[in-house]
């Protein structure tokens, strides 16, 4: 709440410096917001009496909007990147998929790598396990698995995270 909208009886006001200016009406506050050209800002109003304090509003938002701007922009989304396997995957197959996964990682990207039974395939789970276990020892030099490898239906599921050094 801020200048007409604060409504309480007293309200303990604090200078636009932080110094103490003490407990007086709203009214007079406002007096004092007019004179100093500032506005009245109600910050902590379960207090009792209400704390306000005198402040230049606009620009207060204006410095906050900044700072959340200036964190948006520092910000890293990690994204997560997918590798599809298959069961019958051949070696140099699995080392093309390898060499994509560790560039994602050294991105800064999570992988998830997935494994898709086809027909019959899926009466041989642990190959599908086999595979994984072998895919993961061609990009451990720069993973970290976040979940290990869990069959789900027809799929197998791995989620590897970038090493950190």
């Amino acid at each position: 709440m801020i200048n007409e909208e604060i409504r309480d009886r007293e309200i303990r006001l604090i200078g636009e410096n932080g110094e103490q200016l003490g407990v007086m009406s709203s009214r007079q506050a406002q007096l004092i917001a007019n004179e100093r050209e500032l506005d009245l800002v109600k910050i902590s109003p379960n207090a009792v009496p209400p704390v306000c304090k005198l402040m230049d509003y606009g620009k207060y938002r204006f410095e906050q909007s900044k700072r959340e701007k200036e964190q948006r922009k520092n910000q890293k989304v990690i994204e997560i990147k997918e590798v599809k396997l298959s069961v019958t995957i051949d070696t140099h197959d699995m080392e093309v998929k390898a060499k994509a996964c560790t560039r994602f990682l050294q991105d800064g990207n999570k992988v998830k790598v997935s494994l898709r039974f086809r027909g019959r395939q899926i009466t041989h789970g642990d190959i599908g396990l086999d595979v994984m276990d072998a895919f993961y020892e061609l990009v451990k030099d720069y993973a970290a698995i976040e979940k290990p490898a869990k069959q789900d239906g027809r799929n197998i599921f791995m989620i590897l995270t970038p090493k950190t050094n």
